[in-house]
């Protein structure tokens, strides 16, 4: 006898981008404190093992992406950031499915909060440093917003794989005019 496997459920959520905009939100505030944390802390460029080599504590400005590739382009990294954080809004705002307002809530959270920094930290306006302070081995140091961005990575290949949608049928035809 063959069975196949239960189709997966989506319920339609009218709270969905109050769901997206509360993650944002506290990943906002949480990548910012720590940051506030680190530079009123530590002291740039000494590390502090926390667990050996795999994880220690390090303060670094960082006018580049990731392993701090593309140092000089700065502005290229705000236009970016401001793109993101203007898709992930659009999209918060379509969202109706609960697993996709997590996921964009902390892809939102943290392109936000990266703007920010780039916005509004030295050395001038739009060609800030992102802190960053958590050193993993000696392969690259993140923040609390970078974190949320690979969660939410990690989230949204998940959710695509398995077939979710960022809007699945309302549960009641009155919901369909929404």
């Amino acid at each position: 006898m063959d069975q196949q496997a239960p189709a997966r459920t989506q319920h339609w959520t009218r709270s969905a981008p109050w769901i997206t905009a509360g993650i944002a939100a506290v990943v906002l505030v949480l990548d910012q404190s720590s940051k506030l944390w680190a530079t009123s802390t530590l002291r740039a460029g000494e590390r502090t093992p926390l667990i050996g080599d795999a994880l220690g504590i390090k303060l670094i400005y960082n006018p580049g992406a990731a392993f701090s590739i593309g140092t000089g382009a700065t502005w290229i990294f705000t236009l970016v950031a401001a793109g993101a954080v203007v898709a992930g809004g659009w999209y918060a705002w379509q969202v109706r499915s609960r697993p996709w307002a997590v996921c964009l809530g902390f892809l939102l959270g943290g392109a936000v909060t990266h703007l920010l920094d780039r916005l509004l930290r030295a050395p001038s306006f739009a060609q800030g440093h992102v802190v960053d302070f958590i050193a993993y081995f000696d392969w690259f140091v993140g923040n609390v917003a970078d974190i949320a961005l690979f969660a939410g990575g990690v989230l949204l290949l998940v959710l695509s794989w398995m077939g979710f949608t960022l809007r699945p049928e309302p549960d009641r035809p009155a919901e369909q005019a929404e």
